[in-house]
């Protein structure tokens, strides 16, 4: 028998137990013990689980976290409301009167003033070729630069520079040139605050290069490039929206690599005292299609991407050193990969894999800015063929 009746009637078990897990705390290797006890428990796999795939999971999320976010973007996050496209319609010989026409406005007896304002960072090849699309048509053209970026890195007044040096002495009589002081807020995190700071104070320019009711201005960042005949059609024609967004074709590092035609925040607005504000961001549902050029991350030097990379506003993108590694950044250009080893940022799961991967080389350089061709020799990295960047 395993049990007998004790002398009060209770029951004891006789048989000798020798599981550690049953000791008293008082056993001085009771921690020990009882860790054992816990493993005891658990099979080979389920430790291998615990040591080994947890940890590289962890460590995939730290490394992916913002490819796997932006892959799932399309689970919380809505496209925005389309445009209300507007056909664009242009012929070198076809009558500006037929052109209004055509775009159902009609046509002025005389065409507005119209002010180029942008803020300047370090784009000096960009501006030129900016400048000299749109000079025939611009009255006045409006540059606020700083002594600091969006992110608060100091920075030299570039602009001023090779002003000194009448880099820019075509457009001297039609300039309006102002800088201003970065702020270098300490603890101050957000580059939004400062890209807003810097837009007030290009607002404050506008007017004291005398823009007035009704001129045309022309909201968009340096590599935004509107086309010169786009411009010439807004400022003959009447009745155009007083807010008119420009679609413009997008490339990446040049016009070898073209990503799309979805590049949308460069506007035009017809100007009103009080109520037009120097902004960036969706301001109208109507655009025009066609309309020019976005050339993003467009420039000779490995040094300007690096610090480009480090500038802009999406900063955070710069998870690793390694990203700013020359040899690497050389390598992701020739390739047409993403400097920042970015998911694309669309809405849909279609549209997002669709674009996975390198950008196609294009070696189409049709309908182009004048000047671009036309200096082909001095501006070469921009053209088909030339990925190779001057490392300094």
């Amino acid at each position: 028998m395993w049990w007998m009746m004790s002398e009060n009637g209770g029951h004891y078990c006789s048989k000798k137990s020798d599981d550690l897990c049953g000791t008293q705390e008082s056993d001085r290797g009771f921690g020990i013990t009882r860790l054992c006890c816990m493993l005891r428990g658990i099979d080979l796999k389920s430790i291998i689980f615990l040591l080994v795939i947890v940890p590289l999971c962890v460590m995939g999320v730290y490394i992916h976290g913002l490819k796997i976010s932006y892959f799932l973007r399309p689970l919380w996050e809505s496209p925005p409301k389309p445009f209300h496209e507007i056909p664009h319609y242009h012929h070198e010989n076809a009558s500006m009167e037929s052109l209004c026409k055509l775009h159902g406005w009609g046509v002025r007896e005389y065409p507005r003033r119209v002010y180029d304002a942008v803020l300047f960072s370090t784009e000096v090849e960009l501006l030129t070729i900016r400048w000299q699309e749109l000079y025939p048509y611009v009255t006045q053209f409006v540059l606020l630069e700083s002594n600091s970026t969006f992110t608060g890195l100091p920075k030299p007044l570039v602009f001023a520079s090779h002003r000194a040096d009448d880099e820019f002495k075509f457009v001297e009589p039609r300039l309006t040139y102002g800088s201003i002081g970065g702020r270098f807020k300490k603890g101050e995190k957000n580059p939004f605050y400062e890209e807003a700071y810097q837009r007030v104070a290009l607002d404050q320019l506008l007017r004291l290069a005398g823009i007035t009711d009704d001129d045309l201005l022309i909201m968009s960042d340096v590599d935004e490039i509107p086309s010169r005949h786009t411009i010439n059609l807004l400022r003959w024609c009447d009745d155009i929206p007083e807010i008119l967004h420009l679609r413009l074709k997008n490339y990446l590092y040049s016009f070898e690599f073209p990503v799309d035609d979805k590049s949308w925040r460069a506007s035009v607005h017809r100007y009103k005292t009080g109520k037009t504000k120097y902004v960036h961001y969706r301001q109208s549902d109507e655009i025009l299609a066609d309309s020019g050029w976005h050339c993003s991350f467009c420039f000779r030097r490995i040094s300007e991407f690096v610090f480009k990379m480090k500038a802009y506003s999406h900063y955070d993108r710069v998870r690793f050193g390694r990203y700013l590694n020359p040899k690497r950044v050389q390598r992701v250009i020739c390739n047409g990969d993403d400097l920042f080893d970015m998911i694309p940022e669309e809405y849909t799961f279609k549209d997002i894999i669709g674009k996975m991967g390198p950008i196609p080389h294009s070696y189409s350089a049709v309908h182009l800015p004048a000047y671009l061709l036309e200096n082909a020799e001095r501006y070469k990295f921009l053209l088909p063929g030339n990925c190779l960047r001057d490392k300094e």
